[in-house]
């Protein structure tokens, strides 16, 4: 089992109870993917966000940042909403990524949970399958290698282009990253990609058929071994004790999803549905190291995953909570599962 982090890079809350600039939360992510690198983890995800309270809106960048300053964690987005960006950038950035980290870097190319980019950017969402689809097969086209001939709806075709730069392994590795989608499940398996299960909310354990679906058209596609792979990313927090770390992480947790609310029209989570959902079988791993570590072997025992990393700097929480959480990850909840589990091999997906 692989253990990793993922963040939006949400805003800090000062000591003067104030919060960070975006450009320090940018800071702060750094430094958080460093202690994660320090304290063993293998993988630090940027989903990519344009909100005010979440900035990360440039995971690339951050992540050739952290390159020069970390020596085995694997740098990942969590996810590059692949409908709003060029494919050839989104390569060339990756690839980057590669060159500086010595092959540490991976794509999770999704939907995105969230719209702001298609305004942003000038795209219709009416388009939203159509540019997913392509968008993809673009990318992947690309990872086979130069010249790159392609051709589509949403963008000008491509002949004999060549991309640069190339990763030294001849490919960067790309993950299909989604919510839930049955027919996201059976795309990644059809091409032959790992897949990465963005769960949020709910019982985890019923994404037991998704992942039997995924390696059924993996299998049916001949796919090779070494592609079909799954990861979970939840939202969690660890904590010295159980009860306390659920009491600080409520606060962060009710203030973000109420603010996402106002703006998506659901009412605010109450403590009842809080309570229930960090209880054992819930979607939020919030706890003590045993508690949290116990929580993902029964996950495993439903969803064979291999990579299971949470996303625990919501609302403002303060810095120095993120980083004890993260090294709490790494020094206690990291031993135990690699007890139960073994650990993990590396194996470089493309």
């Amino acid at each position: 089992m692989q253990l990793g982090v993922y963040s939006f890079g949400s805003l800090a809350r000062r000591a003067d109870g104030g919060v960070v600039s975006s450009a320090q939360a940018m800071r702060n992510l750094v430094e958080a993917i460093r202690l994660a690198d320090e304290v063993g983890l293998e993988y630090f995800g940027i989903g990519e966000h344009h909100t005010e309270p979440m900035p990360a809106s440039a995971a690339a960048v951050v992540l050739a940042g952290a390159a020069t300053v970390t020596k085995r964690i694997r740098l990942g987005s969590s996810v590059t909403v692949l409908s709003t960006e060029d494919p050839v950038r989104v390569y060339q950035q990756f690839a980057t990524v590669d060159a500086l980290s010595n092959g540490r870097a991976e794509i999770t190319a999704g939907r995105g949970s969230s719209i702001e980019s298609f305004p942003l950017f000038g795209f219709d969402l009416h388009d939203y399958d159509r540019l997913y689809a392509e968008k993809l097969d673009l990318l992947l086209t690309i990872d086979r290698g130069n010249p790159v001939n392609w051709k589509g709806t949403v963008r000008t075709d491509l002949v004999d282009a060549v991309v640069v730069p190339r990763p030294d392994s001849g490919h960067v590795p790309i993950w299909l990253g989604t919510g839930g989608n049955p027919q996201s499940s059976l795309r990644a398996g059809q091409l032959g990609l790992p897949i990465s299960y963005g769960i949020i909310g709910g019982v985890p354990a019923k994404f037991a058929p998704l992942a039997d679906l995924y390696r059924r058209a993996a299998a049916a596609s001949e796919a090779p071994a070494t592609q079909v792979r799954v990861s979970v990313g939840t939202p969690g927090f660890v904590g010295e004790q159980g009860e306390s770390a659920r009491d600080l992480w409520w606060n962060e947790w009710h203030h973000t999803m109420s603010e996402l609310g106002r703006l998506r029209g659901f009412a605010p989570p109450s403590r009842t549905s809080y309570d229930r959902d960090t209880a054992p079988g819930g979607a939020l791993f919030v706890g003590s190291p045993d508690e949290i570590s116990d929580r993902i072997i029964e996950l495993h025992s439903h969803l064979g995953h291999m990579r299971h990393f949470l996303q625990m700097d919501f609302g403002t929480i303060p810095q120095r909570d993120f980083l004890r959480s993260i090294e709490l990850l790494g020094t206690e909840v990291k031993p135990r599962l690699e007890a139960a589990l073994g650990v993990e091999p590396e194996v470089v997906t493309s």
